[in-house]
């Protein structure tokens, strides 16, 4: 097949992406289980959804109209999005749900067997923790954490209490997901020597750095949660705490975690790196952003190389692929542009197989509540936090990097040895600034920390300063507990 008739259809397949998207768009802290009587699969399941902005929407809409569940709580703290929200509800499943700000109330209640969560990132494994140790079974929004520390706990928690915990990775309940993956495992591509996950999503300035007012509406010290009490310092309360590290993990743990997943599941590993290198930085503005919008990640998985790019200023596709992953072996490639479609090709470029279809991701976590088997999830809490953590360990080299000008990278660059030509892929991210009127002789990239993985006990070996960035100081009484204390 011609590259013009692969283009077209690689094409094809991102216009699709982007229609399916578009369409889509203080009690107690418990340390025991309550025990919760799943109900047979002819009663409904009683629902609570914390944090109800858009992908919580998105929980509501699905639990309130499915047959098998019913949404009992809204569970937000800002009193005008929970309003809006429990009016839809209402519409779909004709019950009203009850409307609560603190979660630990919705905890409390036995009639709760479920609870879905897409608060931001911050207080994502806390939430599920709570839940599972008030005897409910979660599923909980990407990522499954805010640093690496607290996601292994929500796997221990999950485990102790024989909890049901899906991560909102919905790629991996998609048929055309599935059969990629599969080839893929069949070695129909040879060798997978690099796979690179694409996260070229415009991202524009979230505005100037300063004290702002908080939203009348929100109760601010339960949105803080986990964090350091701190002023609101960006124009935008909601969504745009994605760029700031103490409550989210940039576009690389925002969209990025998806394909950041769906790498790793193509390479078949399931641990961490042996070791992550990150390069980038906020380019383009200033604002009152702290994460990367341009970056770049490598993972070392000794002759595998896992291999990340950020780009959040306007860019062009990579072998026509903008969000997606690209799967780089002896014998040919596979490009996956969306959550469900792509094609592999042989080494002269022409497709030699297609992938496409759906799937229902939310079924697939009930399914396994009414089973008890965690292992009929598509996105068990383990997988969740191994593909969140790569991404944490991303953000941690980059944050402990000096700033050198982009001669300096290249010549840090060429000292590394890598499956992945790492210098064609700097060559293609140079392009990229100067795509954006970015001075490559005057523009400085935060060039990070090679830092080498203890796999086994998730730590750094011999840095502690990364080891201290695994975790955080945690604010009373909303406190990820340690390991002895689950």
């Amino acid at each position: 097949m011609s590259s013009r008739t692969r283009r077209q259809f690689l094409e094809d397949s991102m216009f699709a992406a982007a229609a399916a998207v578009t369409a889509a768009s203080a009690g107690s802290v418990f340390a025991a289980e309550e025990k919760v009587d799943i109900k047979s699969p002819n009663e409904k399941l009683g629902v609570a959804v914390v944090g109800c902005g858009g992908r919580g929407a998105d929980h509501l809409k699905d639990f309130s109209q499915r047959s098998g569940t019913e949404v009992l709580y809204i569970v937000d703290v800002d009193a005008n999005i929970a309003k809006n929200r429990a009016r839809m509800v209402v519409e779909k499943q004709g019950r009203e749900p009850k409307i609560v700000e603190d979660m630990r109330e919705a905890f409390d209640d036995k009639s709760v067997d479920v609870v879905t969560t897409a608060t931001p990132n911050h207080w994502h494994s806390l939430v599920s923790i709570w839940a599972m140790q008030a005897g409910k079974d979660v599923y909980v929004e990407k990522p499954v954490s805010h640093n690496v520390s607290e996601g292994r706990r929500s796997v221990e928690v999950a485990r102790k209490y024989k909890r049901i915990c899906q991560t909102g990775t919905q790629s991996r309940s998609n048929k055309g997901m599935q059969d990629a993956m599969k080839y893929l495992a069949d070695g129909k591509i040879g060798k997978i020597q690099v796979a690179r996950g694409l996260c070229y999503k415009r991202r524009p300035s979230i505005g100037p750095k300063g004290i702002y007012d908080v939203p009348k509406s929100v109760n601010y010290d339960l949105w803080l949660g986990p964090a350091p009490f701190a002023p609101l310092t960006r124009p935008r309360l909601h969504y745009d705490w994605h760029m700031q590290f103490p409550y989210g993990n940039g576009d690389l743990g925002n969209q990025g975690i998806h394909q950041m997943d769906l790498c790793r599941w193509g390479l078949g590993v399931d641990k961490l790196s042996n070791s992550v290198l990150s390069y980038g930085g906020r380019l383009g503005y200033e604002d009152a952003g702290d994460a990367a919008n341009t970056q770049m990640i490598i993972h070392d998985y000794g002759d595998r190389a896992l291999v990340f790019e950020v780009r959040g200023l306007p860019t062009q596709p990579y072998k026509e692929a903008s969000v997606g992953v690209i799967f780089e072996g002896t014998d040919g490639f596979v490009v996956m542009t969306s959550y469900s479609k792509g094609a592999a090709f042989d080494t002269q470029g022409n497709i030699i197989q297609q992938f496409d279809g759906g799937g229902d991701h939310y079924g697939n976590f009930i399914k396994a509540v009414r089973s008890r088997k965690h292992e009929d999830l598509n996105a068990d809490i383990l997988e969740g936090h191994l593909s969140s953590a790569l991404c944490h360990l991303g953000n941690i080299s980059y944050r402990l990097g000096t700033q050198l000008s982009i001669g300096e990278v290249k010549d840090r660059l060429q000292s590394l040895s890598s499956p992945e030509n790492l210098l064609g892929t700097y060559e293609r991210f140079t392009q990229h600034l100067t795509d954006n009127k970015l001075d490559p002789a005057t523009t400085k990239l935060a060039f990070g920390v090679k830092l080498a993985v203890d796999t086994a006990n998730e730590k750094f070996i011999d840095n502690s300063a990364a080891d201290a960035m695994l975790t955080r100081d945690y604010r009373a009484p909303f406190v990820v507990p340690t390991a002895d204390k689950i």
